[in-house]
């Protein structure tokens, strides 16, 4: 809640506003009965035209003012909500975006999208309700039940009787229902998250005759939610009632003893009518209290849960963050995030800045040093997933502008290593360095520029091609065309229309081999100083596969290239191959090397020789 606070404050001048004209168009409100009671007893009785006149103008007045005040108020009240929302969202978003890779892990995909999605909702609602019921519904409470004092004191002791049961109700369904409602939104990441995993492999699914069996799956799990929904329910909902029935009892007693004291002259029919009049107010306002408390324990679940991220300390620190938060403590950092966009200009409008020479030249420039100087380097790099090992005293070199082949088995840590070295993750033990200085030296936006990554499971954004391969860099068009041509998908781009062409979601309008190569060409694009491929030809053909590695090392002679597959025609032409086997390694060295020493490597170029040499394709990219 503290965070929510937070941003609170930042409208308090607006909430300050609409709480004075909530409070004046409530106590508006409460002066109503009163009027009616004096025109009935007092006015009414001299018939004068005059005073009906001036005491229904009056109360005219007052319900008119009651009705602005309280529109106004609403108004404002609905304006912060959303306007703290938003600021918490794109906040809530920024967050995540900036969470290191285990962080994500821990919290889960589904989680922070339920975060974004229904607890932000819900911390909407609240806010809302705070401010349009939170003033109000005690004003009318409060005030109500001091004005029947002055009413009747006799009947206003027999309503109070009521209070401390109210109470005792309010008090328990607050406190039982921020427990239950976690524990719902906990049972709802767990649904999203199997959502999203189904329909992510809708197609295996259905291939495999498994619709069934995941759709038995899935009604646990709604079950699952439908318990929980219904614990939450069913202890909030019994609070309306429960106080209405208290209530009622009231009336009816207040009703019987007012009976009692009209006819034996204790008290006057006006003064009956405006008591009941409160009485209702009175309900109104308990009901409105209790669905405060209700909405309060679903927001401040969700607060606490959005809090929980926002709070989260940086993990992946430089060495100089992590120097100074040696001497002191991190504090929860919330930062403003704006999100702009802006029209694009088409692709083919574009001024053509400069040429596919100019293009490799800028590259070149790049990379002056010597390309046999050491360039990245693991120094006994070990690294766990939650205790259970993934790689083990990881050791070895190369130069900038050579090229390195990673192979090994599934789980072997071969994505793993890559991770470790953009810095998703940092490593357990050991040390990793870039141009002889440890990547924790420089900050993540830094290290990350010197990449252009091709991940296993990339995705393509459904925008145009031009749109997917600049990926928001707003590079000129001939970077985008030359890194097209150079990833071998300038052919089938003019095949569909050129780089406006709109993509599908996921870009199910392109073949996996399309995709893949677009996916490269977006490396590509931005000039990177180390290029790495995470299994990027596994979709490819050989002839292509083969094609793509002879114009790497040709068109980018100072890029440093990490190629990770699971075939060995995709490795075997690097200047350094890198064997892993169940987190170590096994071997490291050119092909003929590690065909002489490296058992590990053997036993994979056999298995795969005789597949890859179908069609006489293994030796294209001799």
């Amino acid at each position: 809640m503290r965070t929510v606070l937070s941003y609170l404050l930042a409208y308090k001048f607006r909430m300050l506003l609409g709480f004075l004209l909530k409070i004046s168009g409530t106590l508006a409100e409460l002066v109503l009965p009163l009027i009616m009671a004096h025109m009935i007893d007092n006015v009414v009785p001299t018939r004068s035209i005059a005073d009906l006149t001036l005491w229904g103008v009056l109360m005219l007045a007052c319900a008119v003012a009651a009705l602005l005040g309280n529109v106004w108020a609403n108004r404002m009240a609905s304006k912060v909500a959303h306007d703290t929302t938003q600021r918490l969202r794109a906040d809530l978003f920024a967050k995540t975006l900036s969470l290191s890779a285990s962080q994500t892990d821990r919290a889960t995909i589904p989680s922070l999208v339920s975060r974004l999605s229904s607890d932000t909702y819900n911390v909407h609602n609240m806010i809302g309700m705070m401010q349009r019921l939170g003033v109000r519904a005690p004003i009318l409470l409060i005030g109500g039940v001091a004005l029947t004092f002055t009413v009747d004191p006799v009947l206003a002791l027999v309503l109070l009787v009521s209070v401390p049961f109210l109470t005792l109700i309010v008090i328990w369904v607050s406190k039982k229902g921020i427990v239950l409602y976690a524990r719902l939104q906990r049972s709802v990441d767990t649904m999203v998250r199997k959502v999203r995993d189904d329909y992510t492999g809708i197609r295996v699914i259905k291939a495999l005759s498994k619709t069934r069996y995941e759709s038995d799956t899935f009604k646990q799990i709604n079950q699952e939610v439908v318990k929980n929904e219904t614990s939450a329910g069913v202890t909030t909902g019994i609070t309306s009632p429960t106080m209405n029935a208290l209530l009622n009892l009231g009336m009816t007693a207040v009703i019987f003893v007012g009976a009692y004291r009209v006819s034996g002259g204790h008290a006057m029919v006006g003064d009956i009518i405006a008591f009941t009049s409160y009485f209702t107010v009175i309900l109104n306002a308990v009901i409105s209290v209790s669905r405060i408390f209700v909405n309060f324990s679903k927001g401040g679940a969700s607060a606490k849960r959005i809090q929980d991220i926002l709070c989260l300390p940086e993990e992946l620190l430089t060495l100089k963050e992590q120097s100074l938060s040696a001497d002191s403590s991190e504090a929860c950092a919330q930062t403003d995030a704006s999100y702009t966009s802006a029209a694009k200009a088409s692709y083919s409008q574009r001024e053509n800045a400069f040429s596919v020479p100019a293009f490799k030249e800028n590259l070149r420039a790049r990379g002056a040093s010597d390309g046999n100087s050491e360039f990245i380097r693991f120094e006994d790099v070990s690294f766990s997933y939650n205790g259970v090992p993934a790689l083990r005293h990881i050791s070895f070199c190369i130069g900038k502008g050579e090229s390195l082949g990673i192979i090994g088995g599934t789980g072997s840590g071969k994505s793993t290593l890559v991770a470790l070295l953009i810095r998703f993750y940092d490593p357990d033990e050991g040390r990793i360095f870039i141009e002889g200085r440890d990547i924790r030296a420089y900050d993540r936006a830094s290290l990350r520029k010197k990449f252009g990554i091709v991940f296993q499971n990339d995705f393509l954004m459904a925008a145009s091609i031009g749109e997917n391969i600049d990926f928001e860099r707003e590079l000129p068009f001939s970077a985008l065309s030359a890194a097209a041509q150079y990833a071998k998908a300038d052919s089938f781009i003019a095949e569909h229309g050129g780089y406006n062409e709109l993509l599908t979601a996921r870009g199910s309008n392109f073949s996996g081999g399309q995709k893949q190569r677009l996916l490269i060409a977006r490396a590509l694009a931005g000039g990177p100083e180390i290029l790495i491929l995470d299994d990027s030809s596994s979709a490819l053909d050989y002839k292509t596969d083969a094609q793509l590695r002879r114009a790497l090392p040709e068109h980018f002679p100072d890029t440093t290239i990490i190629m990770i597959a699971q075939r060995i025609s995709s490795v075997r032409f690097a200047r350094h191959i890198l064997v892993l086997d169940q987190g170590e390694a096994v071997g490291f060295g050119r092909d003929e090397e590690l065909m002489r020493n490296c058992g590990v490597y053997r036993s994979i170029y056999s298995s795969q020789h005789e597949k890859e040499n179908e069609g006489g394709l293994y030796n294209a990219g001799a």
